[in-house]
Order: structure tokens, then C-alpha cells, then sequence
């Protein structure tokens, strides 16, 4: 049995799996002053009576750092960078812990200038005057040669609860994302932490001693302890299990929109068939370009307990979230209220939400149902507009799906698949509103957490050969070895396809379904007074996502239909 569990920000979803089908699921709230106390109360309610032997593992999907990185809750961070001659390191700066020092490398992992000892010791002393605990360390060219970074973490000393290296969080050249990544990675380490410590402390408590995952950004796993090296892999993790339950669940041969509708946030992606699009180069997250492989999504402010008020005489709905729905208990009115109000969702406290709705009505000249639908139409309109911009964005580039890049692809979505928990209660106002083909996933209401439970274990491997200087590197996976001539791209492919699959095991992959494949070859003659030298070699690996094998009749069980309730347009059934 393996156990999804996705934490958002307004609830807590769980499923209990097996090969034959959906055993448990719950929907708990999520309490934000006790996250982890969520975390365990949703894998109670769906492990009662369970043998802990018997289930294999638990997939996480989880918010927690993107949100860190957005609301700006993350703490000071030391960042120490090398470039030498050209590019100015100062144009990249993140804070004020950031310090340039002489030393450089070049773009064939030759050192040009050495490194200063005495002017990083010196550089060591301010952090750790300044109270700096985490620490990042970034050369322009450490993916051909990370010595520096090695020698600049050696000089450091201690005192400093985390140091993170560079080339070791991400492998791939460019240096204005690499400087963002390793910042971001460092400055999310405590709370990312934190929350490893207290999940790990409270299921040993309970006596569950089960393997954890996380799931990636990219729309794989991996194991929890190697989440401690790169937390920053974990960002909008939670978009990533929407896209991998609607790939479970419901996907054709068509494009489409993937729309998770949460309480707090919508989150959008796109399926091409049954593969989600991919943005190679690195999302961007708040102010920061980085190198972390993402899933191509989009999240906006409006969900189904987003406030609704007035400003400037015109209704808003969103971003923020100021509470639950007025039939909830809460204070202030969302489109869950007038959902209710309508009786498009059926509820005891439909009068309790009307006459919450009733002042903004009257501000606006109309009656409550007027209002109600105009909040839903509001809502929904904001939602298709994100999806047109989304695929907008996407169509505005070369179009890369998990698999393979579609050069010319332009993507004309025909269907809007919807999920999570108000899903159905948005479904007919949608459809009212757009052209396509609105469809409620099978298990709307926790697909985002079985997504993340059938995930398989994803890893990517950067590899670089010179045959001049007879090397080869994958700095990020502390690789480096001589080579023998003749060597070319077939060799060079083997040795990154050979260090992709221990990767992947230790990773957690199953071995005996590792599905491999190069995703970027590319070979460059070195050129001295008219003769070749030799040849510059570089091969990207990865381990495709998608779903884990044998699992085929669940995925059957999950694609039929479940049953839902009517769907109904904001004027009536």
C-alpha cells in the first residue's frame, strides 16, 4: 500500500492505495500554527488498523517553501561568489550577506586566478558576526571544476548550521540562476529542516516507521533524507501533484488545462495527451530566476474561500484569503457563500451566507442571487484568463513537454479538466463561460494526493567530457575521472546513462523499471592554429517522470467515472 498526502493551504488531503484500488481517503483542515500536527492527524485517519509493515511508502506534496519564498519568510542567508574577469557578480546580488571574492575558473575547469585564503577567512568572520547560519558558495564556472567551492567551504571553518555548494545544486551552466538557486536553497534549509525533523520525530512516536518521499517540482519524487541537500527541489511541489492526478486519472489524447481548485489558490497546468509540459530552463519564483526543472504551472489568488469585497465601487474576488466561508464559521463572504447562496451547493447554513451577502449586494444595487452569480462568474472568469495566459507563455516558446521537445508545437487546448474539492460546485459556471469541454476528474476531491503517491522517482545528470585534457566530469555528482582516446558522444552517453541509474537507485527508483533517456547531446571541436585538439563534450540525462509501474488496474478503477454531484451553471441546473 503506499500513502499520498498533499498539504495546501487550506486542507490536508490523504489516500491509502494499493494495486486494486482506492482504499481510504480524508480531507483534514490545515492548520498553519501546527502544520505537522495536520501532516499526522490526515495519516491517522487513513492508517487506523493498518499494520505499519504493510505499507510501503508515503509521497508528501507540500507548499511549505514555496510559500516561505513568496511571503519572504525565510531568514538571512550568506552567499559567497567567484567569477573573475568579465561578468560582474555584483549584478546578481540577493542581499546584503553577499560577498565576491577574487579566484576564478574558466569554461574548461582551468583555474586562471587562485583563491584568496585570508580574504575569505575574513569573510567567514562577518557572517558569523552577523549571525548568518546558512551559507551558500557559487563559482561562474564549478560545473566544469568545483574546486573552488570545495576549497572556499574548507576555509570557511565552523559555525554554520548548513553550507551549500553550487555545482552541487544544480549542475547546469548559467550563472545568474545558479547564484539565485543556491540562494533560495540555503535560505529555505531551516524551515525545510524543521519540518523533516518533526514528520520523521512524530511518525517514530506512533511506532510508524515508513519510508517518506517528497515530490519534486518536476512531477517525480524523491527520497526524504536527500531532500535535506536540495529542499529548494520541493518548490510548488503541490501544482505538481494536480498535474500527476490528472495524468493518473484523467487524460486523453487531446491538449488540455489542468485546473486544481483549492480553498486558497487555483493552480493551472497543461497536458499534451497524457504529457505535462515541462519548463526546461528553470522556474521562476517570486523575484528569483533559477535552475530548478518545474513542471510548467501557473498559480493565481482565487479559490473557493477567496475574499470577496468591494473597492472602488467594484466587486474583487481574491487574492487573499481571509478565513473559511461564512457557512464554515468564518467572517467574511467567498465564493463558497454564494455557491450556497445559489444552492449550487447544498448546505444548512444557505441562509447564514445570504444574509452575509447581503451588504455587498445592496452596495452594488442588486439582489443576493445576482450577486452570488456575479462572484462565481468574477471567480471563474479570472480562472480562464490565467489558462489563457498560461498557454500563452507557453506558446510564446520552444514547447517542451516531460519526454521530448516539440519544436513548432503550438498547444490549442480542447478540454478543462478540474479538480479539487469545490471542483464540481465551479465545473457548470466554467462551461458556461468557455468553449471547451469542461470535465470533473475522477476523485476530484483528493486527486492532487494520489498524483503524488503514484509518482515515480525522477533525477536528471549533467555530464561533461574533454578529450583534450582527457577528463570527464559531473561535478554535481562529485564525478570526475580520466579517459582514455578514442573517446566520443557514445562513451560519453554510457558513462552519464551509467551514473543516472545509481543516482536513481539511490534515489529509491525501482530498478527494474528505470526508464532512461538523453535529453540533450551536444559536441564542440576544440580548434588550435588550424588543427583539432580535441572535442568538448556535453550529454544531459534523466529518468523520465510519470506514473510508477504496476499499477494499471487502479489507474483503470481511477479513470472511470465517480460519482459527483450535478453539475449546475450559476442560473440553475
Amino acid at each position: 500500500m503506499i500513502i499520498g498526502l498533499d498539504v495546501g493551504g487550506t486542507h490536508t488531503d490523504v489516500v491509502l492505495l494499493d494495486q486494486s484500488g482506492l482504499l481510504r481517503q480524508a480531507k483534514i483542515p490545515t492548520d498553519p500554527e501546527d502544520l505537522f500536527g495536520s501532516i499526522l492527524a490526515a495519516l491517522e485517519a487513513v492508517t487506523a488498523g493498518i499494520p505499519p509493515e504493510g505499507i510501503r511508502r508515503i509521497v508528501l506534496s507540500t507548499t511549505l517553501t514555496t510559500n516561505a519564498v513568496i511571503q519572504g519568510n525565510i531568514p538571512p542567508v550568506g552567499l559567497i561568489v567567484s567569477a573573475g574577469p568579465g561578468i560582474d557578480p555584483e549584478a546578481f546580488r540577493t542581499g546584503e550577506a553577499y560577498i565576491c571574492v577574487r579566484g576564478s575558473i574558466d569554461h574548461r575547469g582551468r583555474e586562471v586566478e587562485p583563491l584568496d585564503e585570508v580574504e575569505i577567512r575574513r569573510a567567514a568572520e562577518r557572517l558569523r558576526r552577523e549571525g548568518i547560519r546558512q551559507v551558500g558558495i557559487v563559482g561562474k564556472f564549478s560545473v566544469r571544476n568545483p574546486a573552488h567551492e570545495i576549497a572556499i567551504r574548507e576555509m570557511l571553518g565552523e559555525g554554520f548550521e548548513g553550507v551549500f555548494l553550487g555545482h552541487r545544486v544544480s549542475g547546469r551552466l548559467n550563472f545568474a540562476r545558479r547564484i539565485a538557486t543556491t540562494y533560495l536553497n540555503a535560505a529555505v534549509y531551516p524551515l525545510h529542516r524543521s519540518f523533516f525533523d518533526a514528520v520523521c520525530g512524530s511518525l517514530a512516536e506512533k511506532g510508524l516507521q515508513l519510508p517518506l518521499r517528497l515530490l519534486k517540482a518536476d512531477g517525480g519524487n524523491m527520497k526524504l533524507e536527500a531532500s535535506l541537500e536540495a529542499p529548494i527541489q520541493t518548490v510548488l511541489s503541490g501544482p505538481a501533484a494536480s498535474v500527476m492526478g490528472a495524468v493518473a486519472a484523467a487524460a486523453g489524447e487531446d491538449d488540455a488545462v489542468v485546473m486544481d481548485i483549492g480553498g486558497t489558490t487555483t493552480d493551472l497546468a497543461v497536458l499534451i495527451g497524457r504529457a505535462p509540459v515541462l519548463n526546461p530552463n528553470g522556474i521562476t519564483i517570486g523575484a528569483y530566476r533559477t535552475l530548478i526543472r518545474s513542471l510548467e504551472t501557473l498559480s493565481i489568488g482565487t479559490g473557493g474561500d477567496s475574499a470577496v469585497r468591494l473597492k472602488g465601487g467594484e466587486l474583487v474576488v481574491g487574492p487573499e484569503r481571509r478565513g473559511p466561508a461564512l457557512i464554515f464559521g468564518g467572517r467574511h463572504p467567498t465564493p463558497t457563500d454564494a455557491m450556497a447562496a445559489l444552492g449550487i451547493l447544498p448546505h444548512p447554513e444557505r441562509r447564514r451566507a445570504a444574509e452575509g451577502l447581503r451588504p455587498l449586494a445592496a452596495g452594488l444595487g442588486l439582489d443576493v442571487e445576482a450577486l452570488s452569480r456575479r462572484i462565481l462568474e468574477t471567480a471563474c472568469r479570472q480562472m480562464l484568463a490565467a489558462a489563457d495566459r498560461l498557454v500563452e507563455g507557453i506558446n510564446a516558446q520552444p514547447v517542451y513537454t516531460v519526454h521530448e521537445l516539440m519544436e513548432g508545437y503550438r498547444v490549442r487546448p480542447q478540454r478543462l479538466l478540474v479538480l479539487g474539492g469545490p471542483a464540481p460546485h465551479f465545473a457548470g459556471t466554467l462551461a458556461a463561460l468557455t468553449p471547451l469541454s469542461v470535465r470533473v476528474v475522477p476523485r476530484w476531491e483528493v486527486a492532487n494526493a494520489i498524483g503524488a503517491a503514484l509518482a515515480r522517482t525522477t533525477c536528471e545528470v549533467e555530464f561533461f567530457a574533454d578529450t583534450e585534457q582527457r577528463l570527464a566530469r559531473a561535478p554535481a555528482e562529485n564525478f570526475h575521472q580520466p579517459i582514455a582516446l578514442p573517446y566520443g558522444m557514445q562513451e560519453a552517453t554510457a558513462q552519464a546513462l551509467a551514473l543516472l541509474r545509481e543516482k536513481a537507485l539511490a534515489r529509491g527508483a525501482n530498478p527494474r523499471y528505470l526508464e532512461m533517456e538523453v535529453v540533450e547531446a551536444q559536441e564542440f571541436n576544440m580548434i588550435r592554429g588550424f588543427h583539432t585538439t580535441g572535442k568538448n563534450l556535453r550529454v544531459r540525462v534523466q529518468v523520465k517522470p510519470g506514473l510508477i509501474h504496476g499499477y494499471d488496474e487502479l489507474l483503470a478503477r481511477l479513470a472511470a467515472p465517480a460519482e459527483a454531484p450535478p453539475v449546475r451553471t450559476a442560473t440553475g441546473p
